[in-house]
């Protein structure tokens, strides 16, 4: 679905992957509804898009909370007139512990953000998307979500229920006009420590040759629009997620073994 002219919401909208999607769709010349829980992200998020701001507005929704997400719908139309398509992009990861060590507050909260408040999103917008013309969903999973990375188990996991969520809609919605798209990033620098509340939680920071090897948001806003536009089943942004990509469907446990040899230097 090209996106010149068209209404896209976008969840994490508050900065990293979130704010360069909105700025790349905008440049594109489509609408968008920039959704995060922090108002002064967005209202940052609006200082940097510039004169496309007229274009652009904000919402301040909880994902986790269902009547939230079903009230969203009607502040869309409102301000836009429709809407064609929705970026789930909103995530956060817990403290790097083993699941033994993560308490079920913190499990659940991981769970709330990024699995079930990807699902209220889809099923809350896609009776709106079946009647558009031509309409997309996507959902963004993990390197993580297929692929182990022991210290982000749970993570891991509600990033693979994305995952299959995500796949499931594509085969139930093959024969209607609603495409439906799955992205893996890899390591992407943005400030998820800081956003999901782990700044002081004791992690090791990373050697500036490890963020040297990392893609920018910039960079993965990019490849998630170029992946919308062409339709694409899965998108697969960066080299580390293509490659693990790779060597997981070939030798899934040495891939797996391989990962946690590398968390062993940063645990």
């Amino acid at each position: 679905m090209k996106v010149s002219g068209k209404v896209i919401v976008v969840t994490g909208a508050g900065g990293g992957i979130g704010r360069e999607l909105v700025r790349n769709l905008l440049s594109k010349g489509a609408r968008v509804a920039a959704v995060d829980i922090s108002h002064n992200a967005l209202e940052e998020t609006v200082k940097q898009t510039g004169a496309a701001s007229d274009r652009l507005s904000i919402h301040l929704v909880n994902l986790t909370d269902p009547a939230a997400v079903e009230a969203l719908p009607e502040q869309v139309l409102k301000q836009h007139g429709a809407v064609d398509g929705i970026i789930n992009n909103a995530g956060i990861i817990h403290p790097f512990v083993p699941v033994n060590e993560l308490g079920y507050d913190k499990i659940r909260q991981v769970m709330d953000i990024n699995f079930y408040g990807t699902l209220y999103m889809v099923k809350t917008f896609l009776p709106h998307l079946l009647a558009r013309p031509v309409a997309h969903i996507t959902n963004v999973s993990s390197m993580g979500g297929f692929l182990p990375v022991p210290g982000q188990t749970i993570y891991g996991a509600s990033k693979a229920a994305v995952k299959l969520l995500t796949e499931g809609l594509r085969s139930e919605l093959k024969d209607t006009k609603v495409k439906v798209t799955v992205v893996f990033p890899g390591g992407v620098s943005t400030n998820i420590m800081q956003n999901s509340g782990l700044a002081d939680a004791g992690n090791k920071e990373m050697s500036k040759d490890q963020v040297a090897q990392l893609l920018t948001p910039v960079q993965a806003a990019a490849i998630i629009i170029e992946g919308i536009e062409k339709d694409r089943y899965r998108v697969l942004a960066g080299k580390d997620s293509r490659m693990m990509d790779k060597l997981y469907r070939l030798n899934p446990r040495r891939a797996a073994e391989l990962i946690a040899d590398k968390m062993k230097e940063l645990l």
